[in-house]
């Protein structure tokens, strides 16, 4: 039982006083950007330090460089939201143009001064004893290691930070230049050259139609086929300087097409429910620009026979166009073997090449790639090697003080994706400021609560395309299953991120008495001049609260759009 002491130091200071906290982030991407962003903007004693293993901010976006690389969802959703850009050169931005998006946003919120550059965390250690992380961080520069400690941990690596080369036998016997589009050489001479393409994900959509003009030959090397959609909005084309002029002068006009461009991406959900309306439509649809576009001798094996939906849907228009060009070849099938001249397919046939390229991913399992060593010495690597046991995409039961951004969980199929990543940052500060200004030593998910919400994803995701039997990154473990994705749509999982956090989930473990941090007995507030502050804020001439319940919550936001139309 916790005793009470009157050494106790929050007993001689006010309601809620701050004590420091010491956050490390890892990793300096978009969601690390946004939590250093919003930590800043509304804490005060606080110490942070973002663990980045590139020379700059972005993330994956320093890393992808290949030819044609660029977001495939439409630029003007790809933006924090409070945050826009008036001058996105087009629909689809180009990965320079996206990475300068975060290099300005890091700059002018004076982020930099927080991140350790050619920093790679190596292990991270919970002392259950000191209620602290112990961090080794390797500096790249010189390899010497670097020790540090924090309070609160958080884990904004991605997902899309890790590439992997294709499981092929003999893969690196190739003698050619051996190539995977997320550690791009762009010194590499493609002009007049016969280009292997291992792959038919987002990366390779992009790839191909960019190297066409300049390749003698490409061939395509596709495991399995995929649904291809024309595009997420509009076909990729340049925005006109009217337009962008037009975005700057009038906000207002461009918040309206912002919303309209992201309300948008909500509204795909229905196509992920098997068997509902929206999934027939779609694979119809789909099914016929597959047939008008495919060269002949491809439309009979390159349509999918599972749902639109089970594999990341991506946007190629171009590629598919580009698969009919007189100098594209498509090899449809597993690879045997890589020679030294060449990919051996699965009939044995030899296809001799100048380059080969790996457009195969990353490694999406939500297996952290180092040690993260919680209660009792466990490994979160061997915890879950069968299965990803995370809770809601933002925490891990066992791990004190650990947080995750966008983990597995989170709405990565059917939301946009900077909208995610703001909402997990204001939920782990609200755990935060909880932390700081309580007397808690720790907080972790109960076994009950993760176990619980994993019963419930797994029985909502037989609803889904997801579940069906194909090859995805949005499934992991053994047996695989559809642990990356949030068990709803978009909305609904927005819905339930706007709400307080479910506190009930967590373990709370204390330093001394639970009800320590009342100390002396005066609120904040009582302490500041009565002059200078409201201290009657709550009498007011009508009732202006929000609404207690959910239904009413619902409505009114219904009726503040029927007024805004």
């Amino acid at each position: 039982m916790a005793t009470e002491s009157s050494s106790d130091p929050r007993l001689d200071r006010p309601l809620f006083d701050e004590r420091l906290v010491r956050i490390i982030c890892i990793g300096a991407g978009a969601s690390g950007l946004i939590l250093a962003y919003k930590l800043r903007r509304s804490f005060t004693n606080f110490e942070l330090v973002v663990y980045e293993k590139n020379e700059a901010v972005g993330g994956t976006w320093v890393e992808n460089t290949y030819p044609g690389c660029a977001c495939d969802v439409p630029a003007h959703t790809y933006t924090y939201s409070f945050e826009p850009k008036s001058d996105w050169s087009s629909i689809y931005a180009s990965s320079e143009e996206i990475q300068q998006y975060f290099e300005d946003f890091s700059e002018k919120y004076q982020l930099q001064q927080y991140i350790k550059f050619n920093h790679q965390v190596s292990n991270a250690t919970w002392d259950d004893v000191s209620g602290e992380w112990k961090v080794d961080a390797l500096r790249l520069d010189d390899g010497q290691m670097i020790q540090d400690r924090c309070h609160i941990l958080v884990n904004a690596t991605g997902a899309l930070n890790a590439w992997k080369w294709p499981d092929i036998p003999t893969l690196h016997s190739f003698k050619g230049p051996l190539i995977h589009t997320a550690k791009w050489d762009n010194t590499l001479d493609l002009e007049g050259k016969h280009v292997g393409i291992i792959g038919n994900g987002s990366s390779a959509l992009q790839l191909l139609p960019a190297i066409y003009p300049s390749v003698r030959k490409v061939t395509n090397f596709v495991r399995s086929p995929i649904w291809i959609a024309p595009s997420f909005s509009e076909p990729q084309r340049q925005h006109t300087e009217e337009e962008k002029s037009k975005f700057k002068q009038d906000p207002e006009s461009h918040l309206a097409f912002r919303k309209a461009q992201v309300s948008g991406v909500f509204t795909r959900w229905p196509v992920f429910l098997k068997d509902s309306e929206a999934q027939k439509i779609t694979v119809s649809m789909l099914t016929q620009l597959l047939k008008d576009k495919l060269p002949s001798y491809l439309v009979d094996s390159a349509i999918p026979n599972v749902g639109v939906g089970c594999r990341r849907v991506a946007p190629g228009l171009d590629y598919l166009e580009k698969l009919s060009g007189e100098k594209t070849h498509v090899v449809l099938g597993d690879i045997e073997r890589i020679t030294e001249r060449g990919v051996v397919d699965a009939q044995g046939v030899e296809h001799e090449l100048d380059i080969l390229v790996c457009a195969t991913g990353f490694d999406t399992s939500s297996v952290p790639r180092f040690p993260i060593i919680g209660l009792d010495g466990v490994d979160m690597r061997d915890a879950w090697k069968d299965e990803v046991k995370g809770y809601m995409g933002v925490g891990a039961s066992g791990f004190p003080n650990y947080f995750t951004m966008a983990g597995a969980g989170s709405p990565s199929a059917t939301g946009p994706a900077m909208i995610i990543y703001e909402l997990h940052a204001d939920y782990i500060l609200k755990m935060v400021d909880r932390y700081q200004t309580e007397n808690i030593h720790s907080m972790t998910p109960t076994v009950a609560a993760v176990d619980d919400y994993i019963r419930h994803r797994d029985e909502f995701m037989k609803r889904t395309t997801w579940s069906e039997d194909c090859r995805s990154w949005f499934k992991a473990g053994t047996p695989p299953k559809v642990t990356a994705l949030w068990p709803g749509s978009g909305m609904h999982w927005y819905t339930v991120f706007k709400q307080e956090p479910r506190y009930e989930d967590w373990e709370w473990k204390y330093k001394g008495n639970r009800f320590s941090y009342f100390g002396n007995g005066f609120a904040g507030l009582e302490l500041q001049d009565p002059t200078q502050v409201d201290w009657a804020s709550f009498i007011r001439n009508e009732d202006d609260d929000p609404h207690l319940s959910k239904r009413a919550q619902i409505a009114e936001k219904a009726s503040k759009k029927a007024v805004s139309n």
